[in-house]
Formats: C-alpha cells, sequence, structure tokens
C-alpha cells in the first residue's frame, strides 16, 4: 500500500497570437482556448519515505530546461530536505496547440516569437500548486501495473515512416497498407485504487503510457487544445466522476511516438487527411483519444492474469549528460570502432517535414538546401592539412549522412554566419537574422546539449524516462537495455518506456533509420549514434539503480550551462501583442 495523492490545475496561459510549439510554423498562433490545457499531477510514498515520487504531466507540446528547472527551484524553497529532484519526473503529452516560448534555449521559440516569461512563469506556477494539493490529498492506495493491446482495427495510429521502420533488421517487414502494424500497439497502465464504503477496490485514477504524435489537429488551427491525449484524459475523468470519484485525474502520456501518426499514413493518404479539416479536426481528435479512454478504463476495471500489483520501495536516479561528446562502445555502435556524437545539427528532412503531420519546405527547396550542404561538406573536407580539417571530419563521420543546413554549436547555416542569409526565403530565417544581429544569441545555444536521463522504481516497476521523441524500434531496444541490466535485480519485474520527459532533445532514430534522413532522422541531432549513446548511458544509470543510495558513484551535479542573461533579455517578448508578428 502506497500513499498517493493527486490533483490537476489549468496552466492559464492566454491566447494573444503568440505561435505555438510544435510544427514550427509561423502562422500557426493561437487566438483563443478550445479546451483548457492542465498540468496533471500524482504524488507517492512508500512507507517509510518522507520526500514523494512526483510524476507531473502537462499538456503541452515538451518539457524544457527552464520549466523543470523552475518548478525545482520552487519545491527547494517550499520543500527543503523533503523534496528529492532525483524523482521528479515531469512529462508532456505533446500537443502541438500549446503555447509556445517556455525555452532558455533559441531555436524552438523562434515561431513565438521569443521567449514569453509570461507562459513559463504560468506553467511553474500550475505544476507546483498541482504538486502541494497533490501532497494534501494523499491516501492510502494500491496501484496495479498492467498492459493491453489495441485490437488491428482500431483506427488509432500509423508509422508515419514506414520506409525507415523497414531498414531495421529487427522488426517484421510492413507493406503500404500495414502502417497500422508498424508501431507498439501496446498501452502500459498505472492503476490507482481505494476502497469504497463498501470496503470494495475503486479505480480512482490512472496513468496511461501509449506513443502517438498528439497531431489529430493541423497546423492551420487557431486555439489552444489538448489534443487526443488531452481528449483522452478529459474523457476517462468523466467516467470516474460518474462513478462516484471526486477529483480523479488520468494522465494519457507518450511512449515511443517518434514515428507514429494519429493520421492514416498508407494508400490515398493526402487525400484523406484533406478531408479532415475545420470542426472536423476537433471532432477527429476527440475520438482519437476516446478510443484511447476506452481501452484504459476497460482495462483497468477488468484485471486480467498479467496485472502486477506494485510493492515494495521508491527510487530514483537522474544524471544530466551532454549528448554531443560521447563515445559510444561497440556493443552499442554494431561493432563500429571509435563511433562518437557530435554537436547538434538540423539535416535537410528537418525542414522537409513530415508527409502528414507537418509539411515543410518544398520539394525545389529542399533539393536546393542539399546541393548548399554538400558543397560546405566539400569544401571542408577538401585539404587533410587544413586546421579545422579533423574537427569537421568528426562532425561529418558522427552526423553521416545528414546533409547539415544548420550547426546549434556555431549558430551556422549552411556553414556560414546565421544573419547573412537571404530573410525572404522564410520568416523563421527573418526572425533567426533578427536576432543574431540583435547580439540575443552569440553564446546562448539554439538547442540543448547537455540533457537529462533517469529512472524511476515504484516497487517491482522501473519507468525509464526518456527526454526525446523516440521512435518504436529505438524504444523497444532500449528497454531490452535497461531490462537486462536490471535483471538480476529481483526487486525489479517490469520495464516500461515514458517520453518527452523533463527536457526536449528532438528525435531519437535507430542508426538503421536514421540513414533514411527522414524527419525523424533528420531531427536526430547528435548524428547517427546518438541513440547508441543513449542506450549506453542508460545502461550506465541502470547499473546504479541496482546499487544502495549509499553506494552509488554517478553524476548528479552536472547542469546546462547558464544562458547569458543580456542574451535571453534581447530574445524575450513580454506578452505583447504588437511585437509577436513582425
Amino acid at each position: 500500500m502506497f500513499m498517493v495523492g493527486w490533483d490537476k490545475q489549468e496552466i492559464h496561459i492566454q491566447a494573444q497570437g503568440f505561435a505555438m510549439f510544435g510544427f514550427g510554423s509561423w502562422t500557426h498562433r493561437a487566438y483563443e482556448k478550445r479546451t483548457a490545457l492542465f498540468a496533471r499531477t500524482f504524488t507517492i510514498r512508500d512507507s517509510v519515505q518522507t520526500q514523494p515520487t512526483i510524476m507531473c504531466c502537462l499538456d503541452f507540446g515538451c518539457i524544457t530546461y527552464a520549466m523543470r528547472q523552475g518548478v525545482v527551484d520552487a519545491l527547494k524553497q517550499k520543500l527543503a530536505d523533503k523534496f528529492d529532484e532525483q524523482k521528479l519526473l515531469m512529462m508532456a503529452t505533446h500537443t502541438h496547440s500549446a503555447p509556445g516560448g517556455c525555452a532558455y534555449e533559441a531555436l524552438y521559440n523562434m515561431p513565438t516569437p521569443g521567449f514569453v516569461p509570461e507562459h513559463l512563469n504560468a506553467v511553474i506556477e500550475a505544476v507546483t500548486q498541482s504538486i502541494f494539493n497533490a501532497m494534501d490529498a494523499e491516501q492510502e492506495t494500491e496501484i496495479c501495473y498492467q498492459t493491453c493491446q489495441f485490437s488491428d482495427q482500431i483506427p488509432v495510429a500509423w508509422n508515419r515512416s514506414l520506409q525507415a521502420y523497414n531498414r531495421n533488421p529487427d522488426v517484421v517487414q510492413r507493406v503500404e497498407t500495414e502502417t497500422h502494424l508498424a508501431l507498439n500497439r501496446e498501452m502500459q497502465l498505472l492503476g490507482f485504487y481505494r476502497h469504497s464504503d463498501q470496503n470494495e477496490r475503486q479505480l480512482n485514477a490512472l496513468i496511461s503510457l501509449f506513443g502517438v504524435h498528439a497531431t489529430c489537429l493541423g497546423n492551420t488551427l487557431k486555439a489552444h487544445d489538448g489534443d487526443n491525449k488531452g481528449y483522452a484524459s478529459a474523457l476517462s475523468e468523466q467516467y470516474l466522476q460518474a462513478q462516484g470519484i471526486n477529483n480523479p485525474v488520468t494522465i494519457f502520456a507518450q511512449a515511443t511516438a517518434g514515428d507514429v501518426s494519429p493520421h492514416f499514413h498508407g494508400p490515398k493518404q493526402d487525400k484523406i487527411r484533406k478531408q479532415i479539416k475545420g470542426e472536423k479536426e476537433y471532432q477527429y481528435a476527440e475520438q482519437n483519444g476516446r478510443y484511447q479512454s476506452e481501452l484504459a478504463i476497460k482495462a483497468l476495471s477488468n484485471h486480467h492474469a498479467s496485472v502486477t500489483w506494485l510493492k515494495g520501495d521508491l527510487d530514483g536516479v537522474l544524471s544530466y549528460v551532454n549528448l554531443s561528446q560521447i563515445d559510444v562502445p561497440a556493443e552499442f555502435s554494431n561493432g563500429v570502432e571509435n563511433a562518437k556524437t557530435s554537436v547538434a545539427c538540423h539535416g535537410v528532412g528537418f525542414f522537409r517535414g513530415t508527409p502528414i503531420d507537418g509539411q515543410g519546405a518544398a520539394k525545389p527547396i529542399t533539393q536546393v538546401m542539399s546541393l548548399f550542404s554538400k558543397q560546405v561538406r566539400k569544401k571542408r573536407l577538401a585539404n587533410p592539412n587544413a586546421p579545422d580539417y579533423l574537427k569537421y571530419k568528426a562532425l561529418y563521420d558522427s552526423q553521416f549522412p545528414k546533409d547539415i543546413v544548420l550547426e546549434s554549436a556555431e549558430n551556422r547555416l549552411f556553414g556560414q554566419n546565421i544573419d547573412i542569409s537571404p530573410s525572404i526565403i522564410d520568416p523563421l530565417i527573418a526572425e533567426m537574422n533578427r536576432q543574431v544581429k540583435a547580439g540575443a544569441i552569440q553564446v546562448s545555444p539554439l538547442v540543448p546539449s547537455v540533457i537529462p536521463l533517469q529512472i524511476l522504481k515504484i516497487g517491482q516497476l522501473a519507468l525509464v524516462c526518456c527526454p526525446g521523441e523516440i521512435t518504436t524500434t529505438a524504444g523497444n531496444r532500449l528497454i531490452q537495455t535497461v531490462s537486462q541490466q536490471l535483471a538480476g535485480n529481483s526487486a525489479l519485474e517490469k520495464t516500461c518506456l515514458v517520453s518527452y520527459c523533463n527536457d526536449y532533445m528532438g528525435y531519437i532514430t535507430t542508426n538503421e533509420e536514421y540513414q533514411q534522413q527522414a524527419y525523424e532522422g533528420a531531427h536526430t541531432l547528435y548524428g547517427q549514434w546518438t541513440h547508441a549513446a543513449i542506450q549506453f548511458k542508460f545502461q550506465q544509470l541502470s547499473q546504479q539503480l541496482n546499487l544502495e543510495s549509499s553506494q552509488r558513484q554517478y553524476d548528479q551535479t552536472t547542469r546546462p550551462a547558464e544562458i547569458p542573461k543580456h542574451e535571453l533579455e534581447k530574445r524575450t517578448n513580454h506578452g505583447n501583442l504588437k511585437t509577436a508578428v513582425r
């Protein structure tokens, strides 16, 4: 039996014309609120601990370091030694219809445009209030873990990057009509039960983990909305309220969603998607959420043989690692010696976008971009005696075969300073130019490189908390790595994965998928060995979880470098609508 509390708080951000996070579209701006956006929180304690495990999920596109650190600072101030950062998990549903502007890093704030402190403060306030309320509401609660499967006939998710998926030797090869099978159709569940007045065990709350992009709503809509995950939570909470549960909270979080779309990908995909526009998109999102809600409620209301009632202690390990400079062991690099990650780079495929969820630049433009990129690479590697030859060779070896467009470490576009690019190409480029010329990103990183990795232990369950958009096969392999490492720990029986955790690092594809250089591979920032590096570092973290806390020796102090305040201020938008769209 655990002591568990839960609560949800609305994130109060007014829709006033700022761009939403996810599609990277300058015109995808919010002018109204369709549904409320919430911070939903569970706090869990075992019989001996005063420091709770905290699990919070936001109806947001991602978690940023600014969000997490703001919450950490607030909890440390209020709770002091009763708060353990190692056991704080922040997740995002990845709705693309929620505010942006909440990161200290520059790139993903460009469409907003800029950093919006009012948005960040609203997030921190909602999260911390939900945590304190959850703590106050803690009661004796039983927790079960179980899994269930969507039947093949439920139209809930499809693999949107089939060619990349089929490159993996450890998958069943699928054809265009089988994209709904080229993903993990399993939902993993935590059910929270209390005893009723009749002393019957009754479902009061739940956490669902299932990977599918929250992109039922496209980039032409103009309202804040929770998308499919938000609707799933709302529908499940309505159901539990109807059963007499007071203040139920249900979280529908993400798992291996990197290559998984809620829109049909197969024959006539464009025609099908074009028929779902406007109000039909909201109906489509609600129906997708209903599929998820109904499966979760049915499974947790009718236990089967695979259910595991969690018991034992709570634990957690969290470490920040610099993903731009990892030497990858041969066991994770397919035997390749001297495999290394590199500084973050975005490829042409990133700007091309995805086929259905978010199309980017037109084919003629990306063809020209690819040509420019190849010319830069050829020039840089032309002279082996050049002083920077070895630096660039290491970069291209790591990033191969990516056609590099944007080098985040040195703020370069096609090998040149960002501010030389013609602004007429794209308003986002114009905004980037403006910020560079204003001195707003001279030192500041465009994207993070120091990233948090975390594993939580809840009784017999290990929860692998991944900060990126991890693909189906990459996620499966990561779980295998952690499970193998934890196999000797008799207290741990189950391992599952949650994504979009604690920060945002772009995508994580397998090395095989990376070679395709579709959107997912081109947005895998630290090169072709990114996934291998993640496996390696999570393996090390698993080893630490196996040890008694007093014996653990791992990095608990590294954090991202502080952003220069004068640069952050120069790209800060203080909620002024007149400056929101230039």
